[in-house]
């Protein structure tokens, strides 16, 4: 048995979220365009002779991580447990760089990292489709987390294909004051949709004919999130930061997935330090994290024996 294995998760982010209408079991399909960017938890597994969970946070306010058996990645533990029929017990230590509740994923990518990390730490050596079968039941986005790079997502977003995609992006990625509930968010979606039509989600054919070309011009172009009119509705400064990016010069700027969290889409490093602090000079914003994309899913990058 391994005595501790470490693992490193990205956040993600929705190039594109097109949202259905709400199906009998209460959730929304969804046609997204996932993208994981390098903004990374890290999480630290090893075995113990009681389950514990600690939070730390590195520039992050964790005072919503619950520290439990509730946390979604002691819960990968447990259903990894149960799917082999074996007792799992580790202790576990998250250190948060992702934001919290800001539409980047941090929950569903720090239970990506727990299942391969403890699939490694107990040597269960579980084939790649059952981890993805697990993180699905676990939450939407979880597959994705797993995965990495760039890819799309169907179902309810859990359902992941890789898209075929050239070259690096560069995103700033601006952290919102406070956290948006996902299920707040999608409530005032069917609020502000209430009445309409809402037509079965597509993923725009020029959002992918620019991750073909590896054309960040294009891509910013094709950026769409069906949430985000929710997103602001309940946080109505968001509108005013996404306009300072585009005036800045950023390629394209989208609330990411359920907020507050705003990303602003560049072609460089250079590009994207420019946009940074386009944004500070115009709205006296804190200094964005300037970050590339597409990078790996959960991997594992320390342990011992």
């Amino acid at each position: 048995m391994t005595a501790e294995v470490r693992v490193t998760a990205p956040a993600k982010i929705n190039l594109c979220l097109g949202v259905g209408p709400v199906r009998g079991d209460g959730y929304h399909p969804l046609a997204t365009v996932y993208q994981a960017i390098g903004l990374y938890d890290e999480v630290v597994l090893r075995p113990a002779d009681a389950p514990d969970l600690t939070v730390s946070g590195d520039g992050v306010d964790i005072t919503d991580v619950p520290a439990d058996e509730t946390n979604l990645a002691m819960r990968a533990v447990r259903m990894l447990a149960e799917h082999h029929g074996e007792e799992l017990t580790v202790a576990m230590h998250v250190r948060k760089r992702i934001p919290v509740a800001g539409g980047l994923a941090g929950g569903s990518t720090d239970a990506a990292a727990a299942l391969v990390g403890a699939d490694l730490l107990f040597d269960l050596h579980t084939p790649r489709d059952e981890l993805l079968e697990l993180a699905g039941r676990l939450g939407s986005d979880v597959p994705f987390c797993l995965v990495g790079g760039t890819a799309m997502g169907s179902g309810r977003g859990e359902v992941v294909t890789p898209v075929m995609t050239r070259g690096e992006y560069w995103w700033v990625v601006v952290p919102g004051a406070g956290g948006l509930s996902t299920p707040a968010v999608y409530g005032e979606h069917d609020r502000l949709s209430a009445g309409r039509r809402i037509a079965e989600p597509e993923i725009p054919d020029e959002l992918l004919a620019g991750l073909r070309a590896g054309d960040a011009e294009k891509l910013g172009a094709a950026l769409e999130d069906d949430l985000q009119p929710a997103a602001l509705s309940l946080r109505p400064e968001l509108e005013e930061l996404l306009a300072a990016g585009r005036m800045a010069s950023a390629h394209g700027a989208l609330v990411s997935g359920s907020g507050p969290t705003t990303v602003f889409l560049c072609d460089s490093p250079t590009h994207a330090q420019r946009v940074d602090q386009g944004l500070q000079y115009e709205l006296a914003t804190e200094p964005g994290l300037i970050v590339k994309g597409p990078v790996h899913g959960a991997r594992v990058v320390g342990g011992h024996r």
